[in-house]
């Protein structure tokens, strides 16, 4: 059964950086879907797409993508039992500081908090792999080729001395 990632981003605005985490996700084996809405402005379809995934019998982690007052996460988080990872785009208004809402959420509610698209990718299937041995298996792979890439990178400058 193909794991599921869901990406859920509060507007279109934000599509790029949910095509970053799907590429990411990718070579994982995810089945990615990404979807629009808005715990402020949408909410009823917010809850009619989790009720759909939380339906859904395949492993499955959500990925938040909002800004400003990130209620998307914490009412993901609220209205499902699977992992939820917030991964906010980035933002200079009001000097990065709208990145708090992200940070604090009230008790019972725990979303991951991931700044980067392709660490959420690497922490959702972390988070999968938990229980399926060929996602482990992808993930050390992930793990291998980056260290490879280090290990090349540093002799190349010491054999170019």
């Amino acid at each position: 059964m193909m794991p599921l990632l869901i990406i859920l981003m509060g507007s279109k605005a934000d599509l790029a950086h949910a095509q970053k985490i799907a590429e990411a996700a990718k070579p994982f084996g995810f089945e990615v879907e990404i979807r629009i809405g808005s715990a402020h402005k949408t909410a009823s379809h917010v809850l009619d797409l989790l009720n759909k995934y939380e339906l859904d019998p395949r492993p499955k982690v959500y990925v938040t993508i909002a800004g400003r007052s990130n209620a998307l996460s914490g009412f993901t988080d609220g209205c499902v039992s699977t992992p939820v990872i917030t991964c906010p785009p980035p933002s200079e208004a009001f000097g990065g500081a709208d990145i708090y809402s992200s940070l604090r959420m009230p008790s019972g509610i725990a979303p991951a908090l991931v700044l980067e698209p392709a660490n959420a990718a690497l922490l959702a299937a972390k988070m999968i792999g938990i229980y399926d041995p060929a996602m482990r298996e992808r993930v050390k792979a992930h793990q291998a080729a980056n260290q490879q890439t280090l290990l090349t990178d540093d002799l190349e400058i010491q054999q170019s001395k």
